[in-house]
């Protein structure tokens, strides 16, 4: 999206939610001087924090990450959530004694860990406890991950089968293992399977939620090039795979 498209979609969401929860805005971008603009946009607005990727495409150092994210701090008030993302950025991943040196600076309060694996989210736990709010990034591993202790679970995947993915939470939270292991292994993995194994063919898992939403009578929107939609036949195995599961009206 262009940054006013985002910029809109921030302002939607916010007069939605009408203080019910907190809304945190996506407001980062490759351009340290950008993100900062969108982020005093955002903080106009009334968001309650932002959440900010690492610096994509161009590929900087470490030490350079580092100062983006000091930078950004020094240029709002509103609490930042580092959005530590390398597969889907290009950009070097930052470690954990990365993180950690972030965090004790003061420069970023929350984390959304988008790795496969949980690790991460044992080592922070380790050391920062629930100090510093840490959420699970990617739809991989999420039961692992919330029941390791993640404060919460953040991924496109909870637009698409919000109900169960709620409800694999609670499970989680409430260390009921054999619901959460019910709940993720009987209706949301083989879903994470169609993109991970490519089930329907090479899609982008945007796609996928958006034809699913479609036939659960949601709107699920479009996607733009070069990101193309589900063909015909793409979306009759997903309408099996729903009706199956007890997903379709």
């Amino acid at each position: 999206m262009t940054i006013q498209e985002r910029l809109r979609v921030i302002q939607i969401i916010h007069q939605t939610a009408a203080g019910r929860v907190p809304v945190y805005a996506h407001t980062g971008h490759y351009s340290t001087k950008l993100t900062i603009e969108m982020t005093r946009t955002a903080e106009d607005l009334g968001v309650d924090g932002i959440l900010v990727i690492l610096p994509y495409y161009q590929r900087p150092p470490v030490a350079a990450i580092k100062r983006h994210f000091k930078v950004m701090s020094e240029a709002t008030l509103l609490p930042i959530m580092l959005y530590n993302n390398p597969a889907n950025t290009a950009s070097l991943p930052l470690s954990h004694a990365d993180v950690s040196e972030l965090v004790n600076a003061g420069w970023i309060q929350s984390i959304k860990s988008t790795f496969e694996t949980v690790v991460p989210v044992h080592d922070l736990l380790v050391e920062f406890g629930d100090d510093f709010r840490i959420f699970y990034g990617s739809f991989m591993s999420p039961m692992d991950a919330l029941l390791a202790g993640a404060h919460g679970w953040i991924s496109g995947f909870l637009n698409f089968l919000t109900i169960h993915c709620v409800s694999l939470y609670c499970a989680c939270q409430s260390g009921d293992v054999a619901k959460a292991r019910e709940i993720w292994q009987g209706t949301l993995l083989p879903f994470k399977n169609l993109w991970t194994h490519q089930v329907l063919g090479p899609v982008n898992d945007l796609a996928i939620y958006r034809a699913g939403l479609d036939l659960m009578g949601h709107h699920g929107g479009y996607s733009r090039l070069p990101f193309e939609p589900l063909n015909d036949t793409q979306k009759t195995h997903l309408k099996q795979m729903m009706s199956d599961r007890g997903l379709l009206a």
